[in-house]
């Protein structure tokens, strides 16, 4: 069994790879704003960072159930007897055979570090892209071993579902998951118990803060990475009424914002990236001009939400909430 520490520096040395090598903290970058609470400026990330930005990459390719998938396509009855919508299926395969590939060399050119959240059989039928991954130094999160209603699982079957998942994606990359996102982020009653028992250390099926922040399950903390429905490309995009320039207008509109907030809080920018949407060539291109304009301001890191967790449980400023019902 192997963790991030093989084919990243060890966790000693954590915060300084976390910057990506995007050449984003110059020195005397910290902002002078006053801060809250007593903390000196730039206390609310590693080496001083005023703003991180958290991207998450799913790799879901070959996961996707044989009919009824969400596609562009038409919906269609499909007879018992056809196995599979072929048309879609090819949707899907973009994602394996171009898009990851693809926004694997975009991440590598600006020297960011993304959480690529996984399908177990995405990962099983793709072992070499599921490598391919981990070692250009990204985090491999769990994302189930299929599509399915976990919400509506017993507790044997839920716990059973996590663990078929954490192994397929382990047996892939040898790595261990310690990050969870539910399939459209629903959650059950016993999922957060189910991870905490199992070893998990975050989970991102949440959007209700613009920072990560600590829960208590089974009396333990918990960490929550946020999610995000507004810089995500499979609401945007996929919904075929959105253009790839709305979509940088929009990311680029809500990093100014956060940017701002950050001289006196702690803020993270949340951004997703599906591998058959965002790993279009016109989407590449937007992602490009949206990386390169926020590495240009100072004070920008990008993190892996593993990462992420970590620090939010050792730092005293960290936000402590209950669940929200």
């Amino acid at each position: 069994m192997k963790n991030s520490s093989t084919t990243t520096p060890p966790r000693r040395q954590f915060l300084t790879q976390a910057a990506g090598g995007a050449a984003l903290l110059a020195a005397g970058m910290a902002h002078s704003a006053s801060v809250p609470g007593g903390a000196a400026p730039g206390a609310f990330w590693p080496n001083g960072a005023r703003l991180v930005i958290s991207i998450s990459m799913q790799f879901e390719a070959g996961g996707q159930p044989a009919k009824g998938a969400d596609s562009p396509f038409p919906k269609v009855d499909f007879p018992a007897g056809v196995p599979s919508d072929a048309a879609a299926s090819t949707w899907f395969a973009y994602g394996y055979r171009e898009g990851v590939p693809r926004m694997l060399d975009l991440w590598d050119k600006h020297g960011v570090k993304v959480t690529s959240h996984m399908i177990g059989e995405a990962a099983r039928r793709h072992p070499e892209l599921a490598r391919d991954i981990v070692k250009r130094g990204h985090e491999a999160s769990g994302h189930g071993p299929r599509w399915s209603s976990q919400y509506a699982m017993s507790r044997k079957d839920e716990r059973e579902f996590l663990v078929a998942g954490r192994e397929m994606v382990q047996q892939a990359t040898g790595e261990q998951t310690v990050g969870y996102n539910c399939n459209w982020l629903r959650r059950g009653p016993n999922t957060l118990s189910l991870l905490q028992e199992l070893g998990f250390l975050y989970h991102i099926d949440d959007v209700s803060r613009d920072e990560p922040f600590i829960e208590q399950v089974n009396g333990r903390d918990f960490v929550v990475v946020p999610y995000t429905l507004r810089n995500n490309d499979i609401l945007l995009i996929e919904g075929r009424n959105y253009s790839p320039q709305a979509f940088l207008a929009q990311i680029k509109g809500e990093f100014d914002q956060l940017y701002e907030e950050a001289g006196t809080r702690r803020r993270m920018m949340s951004i997703s990236a599906h591998d058959r949407i965002s790993g279009t060539p016109q989407m590449v291109r937007v992602w490009d001009e949206f990386l390169t304009y926020a590495r240009s301001k100072a004070g920008v890191a990008f993190m892996r939400k593993d990462d992420i967790a970590r620090y939010a449980l050792g730092s005293p400023l960290t936000v402590r909430e209950s669940e929200t019902i």
